[in-house]
């Protein structure tokens, strides 16, 4: 199958896929970070050249709502709507099998709500970053292991408790601060570090996209599989269509 990860300098989806046994090529203006097929260059040049599969992770700098703060500004110097108009690009693709992947943001209500939306703790990250899939042709991802949160300390770097409102230990994910926000300090890389799918996530979709495109089920179909089912029965059945494809592959 051949795969383009749009709008990817990381290298992790793509190597995902490729592990797979797929042709699979990211595109970014940046170079890869991982040595691997890249095309380095403006992605919207290739979205006509064959591709079976696309995943695609525009950028959501001027789209999603943490930055809304800064929205009227960028309403008004045209960045929002260039923003907007490069994700619309990937919904207006032929080709078959698409996901484009974005933080919540504006384009919930600009296109249409997400089908999915999905978090890093779902998928091995005790992290929380909730992140919308828009879908086509493709299902629904399954989680593959759930994490909790833990429970943290508020202390200053002399071992003092933080603030009246944060005296008492806290529940909360581990890239998340006392007030719940990204903990990621300030930097001119800290959009690149956000950028970076979860390793998890990557690999979630190559394996499940991989057993369902070759199931060659119908993505109702494929979803009623998994209704009723634990997490765990739900992945040992994706992972057992997908081995059975292999071997088929091989026998071939």
């Amino acid at each position: 199958m051949k795969v383009l990860v749009a709008c990817e300098f990381s290298g992790i989806v793509r190597e995902a896929f490729k592990a797979k046994g797929h042709d699979a090529w990211s595109c970014d203006l940046l170079p890869t970070e991982i040595p691997g097929q890249h095309i380095q260059g403006d992605v919207l040049q290739i979205l006509n050249d064959g591709w079976d599969l696309m995943l695609a992770f525009p950028p959501c700098t001027h789209l999603c709502v943490s930055g809304a703060a800064w929205f009227e500004q960028k309403r008004k110097d045209g960045r929002q709507q260039e923003g907007i108009d490069f994700f619309m690009k990937f919904t207006k693709t032929n080709i078959p099998k698409t996901v484009i992947e974005n933080p919540v943001g504006i384009m919930s209500t600009i296109y249409r709500k997400p089908d999915q939306i999905i978090q890093p703790w779902q998928f091995g990250h005790p992290e929380s970053k909730a992140t919308c899939l828009w879908l086509k042709d493709l299902p629904a991802l399954i989680p593959t292991k759930i994490c909790e949160p833990v429970w943290h300390e508020n202390l200053t770097s002399k071992g003092k408790r933080t603030g009246k409102n944060h005296n008492r230990p806290q529940i909360r994910w581990e890239n998340q601060t006392a007030t719940g926000q990204n903990k990621l300090p300030p930097s001119a890389d800290r959009w690149k570090l956000r950028s970076i799918t979860y390793q998890g996530i990557a690999e979630a979709f190559a394996t499940q996209y991989t057993a369902f495109i070759n199931s060659g089920m119908p993505v109702p179909e494929w979803e009623n599989l998994f209704i009723g089912l634990d997490i765990s029965r739900r992945v040992e059945i994706a992972r057992r269509i997908l081995e059975e494809w292999r071997d088929e592959r091989i026998a071939d």
